[in-house]
């Protein structure tokens, strides 16, 4: 089927088709290009698919470029892992060898990748698909980037990031999880060295922290300035507890219960208490100030105190935690740099230098023993414990990591405003769910400023160069212009293979400047992708009508692309934002190896057919999590079968058919009619959730539709007419009528969802090179087709019948009868059910010989439903013989001379046929 339509070049033949439509464009969230597709991925490509087909089939231009993220760290690390395994160490390959291995690397996993893609049914421009390491993207990106360089968005500051000691950079916060972790805990006096209280003279403030490596660090504390604090007196301690009788403490008044509890104190006065505000002016003295950290730690007020653990007050290390930066920043306290890139403390830190936070593999080091050492031998030890609490970890290589104050580049949410006009930007974007717009909005509320520099290789450059006697970066729109042109023509390869002075050219000596060699954060990247995708291309459109993906991108693709684009144009790339959530094992629990619930895309290919993956996740409800197991892939097997086996009732029924066999919805029985009043209905549930991009739901009703209302009742019913009617009776003409145009309707709004079942359907009554379901777009049905009446009375009509066939079930299990056209149904109801059924015959209804409804009270031996009030009925044995044509149990057999064994109406069949033969 793939072959097929790459033959006849499906896709082309769609935007060819296309061309004036108004256009639908879902941009492609890269994958990333390292590895095979997971089932996330698989469900990520099969709702984009399944939306695209959607928006084509309701008659817009739904172009779809496929793209991939190939820079970054992953890439980067797996060609590592290589040189280490060879005993090699990667720094001493020329980079753009390094960086060639890693672009070959990404490219061979395009290529599995684009054909897993299309397996699973996704139609795309796979020809022409976007990739970030593509030498125009490249130069795109840096465009992007000078944007924020011209403007003055773009700086270098030093501030405190998240950093990977194991893959030696800075980490974005999408690229973070957060795993329990096990740290030492510890109460630590900060003795008062100044205090506009008296009472506070000789005492020690306690603080409480989880990360004693951070306390060389240490240049202030914090206190919450709405809250209650008490001076209290030790007057008695346990034993081995490190509290001193007789010395003064001040901490949290709710929390002294807590810090008595973890020091040992057994007994204790309280002397005075403080408001927040009495703290103002305090300063302590380092807890180490005898070994090195003699200097001022200034109390100061912040909100951020934690009031429920600890101590209340909160030691501040400025290049360790973006609350104390922040803090810090805004009363002038300096930034020390105390733990370098590998984890260890550097040399000019006293006491402590070179003792590891972290160990290269990122197990815990030495730095917390010896802190917590130190502090002890010094007396400002008051207790120590451990906590198991959730810490963040890098999503690659699962290893702690630390804050740690280092020289990047940010782009500033302040100085052109981007903070607002991205809030303003989320505001006017439609989100699917709506739950998403309050995520997205309460991260841009409180985000930092964006670091966007990685200390790494392989990716898009920031091609900057900084005046070494000011330290500004260069503003020159000539010299950007360089630099793009250069990236356009070889890729950013150049900037590590180039002479300064290329780029920068006459104006200026490349020795007053610096060339920064740091790389941009993937996120920006792929936050960039509208840039060089959407605003090029003539068949395509920006901004976006929508972008899809994961709910965790919320933190990530589309937090960066709403960022970049706020930045640069004003405005969001998109006009609608819908997440999916995550893929869980059937158990509920996260997918992994050990627990043996991984469940990988290729292998229900290979042993149900991609359109079963497809109608797992059309079944399933993705604003929320999902869950995929085996269990749960039978359960959509049998949904695909029961659909197939529509299809094949259909096919097997319309063989033959012409149009000259068509009659009037006028001149139907009114069970065609309602028939076609259900596919109106439908219709315009499809409408609705094609407009709310919500299909589960509508799902449910297309597979109820097959398998109860047309296979269980409407098939059900008119076999005996298809099968038995002579080929010109009004009744099979009219159900031929139907049965034809529910297929033109179930290929098509199947199309989207079970694309290769819908096309082997519609291929199987309209064959030809050039023919495809694809090519369709979604019936229009009249609007005269709906009757609300008749689907009232066709209610009661089905729940009259389904107390007949319950009745002749329990016939059936008593062996009273066999077929149920050995039975008569006697039913017994309220007159809005003979109203219902006027003009509809009974027996056929009921699929019985013969049948009547009586009025009047039924007999104590009938059948009823207790939901179906109002009706009872009576089966007994039909009467006459049967006729070994239908099977009816008719009198009538055997009347007619000719045809002793078969009934009227079968004679009446029997006799056309001949004729016809004839």
């Amino acid at each position: 089927m793939l072959a097929r339509w790459e033959a006849m070049g499906l896709f082309h033949r769609l935007r060819e088709a296309s061309k004036g439509r108004e256009k639908f464009i879902l941009h492609d969230g890269p994958p990333y290009a390292n590895g095979n597709i997971h089932i996330g991925t698989g469900l990520n490509k099969i709702l984009k698919d399944v939306i695209n087909r959607s928006q084509q089939m309701l008659g817009k231009d739904a172009n779809y470029v496929p793209g991939w993220d190939c820079h970054g760290l992953p890439i980067e690390w797996k060609i590592e892992e290589r040189y280490r395994a060879a005993g090699k160490d990667k720094d001493e390959v020329p980079i753009v060898r390094f960086r060639q291995e890693c672009r070959e690397f990404a490219a061979n996993w395009i290529d599995v990748q684009r054909n897993e893609f299309r397996r699973l049914g996704v139609l795309g421009d796979w020809e022409r698909p976007y990739s970030t390491m593509n030498p125009a993207a490249e130069a795109q990106i840096v465009r992007e980037l000078g944007a924020f360089l011209m403007n003055g968005a773009l700086y270098r500051g030093a501030k405190p990031v998240l950093w990977s000691i194991v893959e030696g950079t800075a980490l974005a916060e999408a690229e973070v999880e957060y795993y329990d972790h096990t740290s030492t805990t510890i109460f630590v006096r900060f003795p008062v060295e100044r205090a506009p209280r008296p009472v506070l003279e000789g005492a020690a403030v306690v603080i409480w922290t989880t990360t004693p490596w951070t306390i060389p660090g240490n240049r202030a504390v914090a206190y919450g300035p709405d809250c209650l604090y008490t001076v209290i007196e030790v007057k008695a301690v346990h034993d081995e507890s490190l509290a001193v009788v007789g010395e003064r403490l001040v901490v949290l008044r709710d929390l002294v219960g807590t810090v008595c509890v973890a020091a040992g104190i057994a007994d204790h006065e309280e002397v005075d208490s403080l408001g927040g505000g009495d703290l103002a002016g305090t300063v302590c003295r380092h807890p180490l100030h005898a070994g090195g950290y003699d200097f001022a730690v200034p109390l100061l007020p912040a909100e951020f105190v934690d009031t429920e653990t600890g101590s209340g007050f909160v030691h501040i290390a400025p290049g360790h935690g973006a609350d104390d930066w922040e803090l810090g920043l805004r009363h002038g306290v300096a930034v020390p740099e105390t733990v370098g890139p590998d984890g260890a403390f550097f040399d000019h830190v006293p006491l402590f230098a070179g003792r590891r936070v972290l160990t290269a593999d990122g197990k815990e080091g030495d730095a917390n023993t010896a802190v917590v050492t130190a502090l002890k031998e010094a007396g400002a030890l008051l207790a120590s414990g451990t906590l198991v609490h959730s810490y963040p970890h890098s999503w690659r290589s699962k290893a702690p990591l630390i804050f740690r104050n280092t020289p990047q580049w940010f782009i500033s949410m302040e100085k052109t405003g981007l903070r607002e006009v991205a809030l303003a930007a989320v505001d006017a974007t439609r989100f699917v769910p709506a739950s998403g717009q309050r995520r997205l909005r309460g991260m841009i509320e409180t985000r930092p400023d964006w670091c966007i520099s990685r200390q790494r290789a392989w990716g898009v450059p920031i091609a900057v160069f900084v005046e070494r006697a000011s330290g500004e970066p260069l503003r020159d729109p000539r010299v950007l212009d360089r630099i793009a042109d250069a990236f356009a023509a070889e890729g950013a390869d150049a900037w590590f293979t180039s002479d300064p002075a290329r780029f920068l050219g006459p104006d200026y000596n490349p020795d007053d400047f610096e060339q920064v060699t740091d790389i941009l954060d993937v996120w920006f990247e792929s936050g960039a992708t509208h840039s060089f995708v959407l605003e090029p291309r003539q068949d395509l459109l920006w901004p976006a009508s929508l972008y899809l993906e994961g709910s965790d991108q919320h933190r990530g693709w589309f937090h960066s692309s709403l960022l970049e684009s706020c930045g640069t144009r004003g405005r969001a790339p998109f006009d609608a934002v819908l997440t999916h959530g995550f893929v869980m094992g059937e158990d509920g629990e996260k997918m992994s190896k050990s627990r043996g619930n991984v469940i990988a895309p290729q292998d229900v290919v290979e042993n149900h057919g991609a359109d079963v993956l497809r109608l797992w996740v059309v079944g399933s409800d993705y604003a929320e999590d999902l869950r995929i197991g085996s269990a749960i892939l039978k359960q959509h097997a049998d949904v695909y079968r029961r659909l197939r086996n529509t299809l094949r009732f259909l096919l097997g029924n319309l063989a033959g058919f012409r149009p000259e066999e068509r009659i009037a919805p006028a001149e139907m029985p009114d069970l065609e009619r309602w028939v076609l009043h259900r596919l109106v209905a439908l219709d315009q549930a499809l409408r609705k959730a094609c407009d709310d991009l919500a299909f589960h739901g509508l799902f449910g009703e297309l597979h109820a539709f097959c398998a109860v209302e047309l296979s269980a009742f409407y098939f059900d019913i008119r076999k005996d007419s298809l099968y038995c009617d002579p080929p010109g009776s009004l009744r099979r003409r009219a159900a031929r009528t139907v049965l034809d145009i529910v297929f033109d309707c179930l290929t098509a709004w199947l199309a989207p969802f079970i694309c290769f079942t819908a096309e082997e359907a519609w291929l199987a009554r309209n064959p030809g090179d050039d023919s495809s379901v694809h090519l369709r777009t979604f019936p229009t049905l009249p609007e005269a087709w709906r009757d609300d009446a008749l689907a009232a009375r066709f209610g009661l009509v089905r729940k009259l019948r389904r107390v007949v066939t319950g009745a002749l079930e329990v016939e059936r299990a008593a062996r009273r009868i066999g077929s149920s056209l050995q039975a008569r149904a006697v039913a017994y109801a309220e007159p809005a059910y003979h109203d219902a059924t006027h003009g509809i015959d009974l027996a056929e209804l009921f699929i019985t010989s013969t049948a009547s409804l009586e009025h009047g009270p039924a007999p104590d031996n009938a059948f009823a439903i207790a939901d179906v009030p109002g009706v009872a009925v009576v089966i007994v044995p039909a009467e006459g013989r049967k006729c070994e044509r239908c099977w009816q149990v008719l009198e009538e057999v055997g009347r007619l001379p000719d045809h002793p064994d078969i009934c009227e109406r079968c004679a009446d069949a029997v006799g056309g046929d001949l004729a016809a033969a004839e």
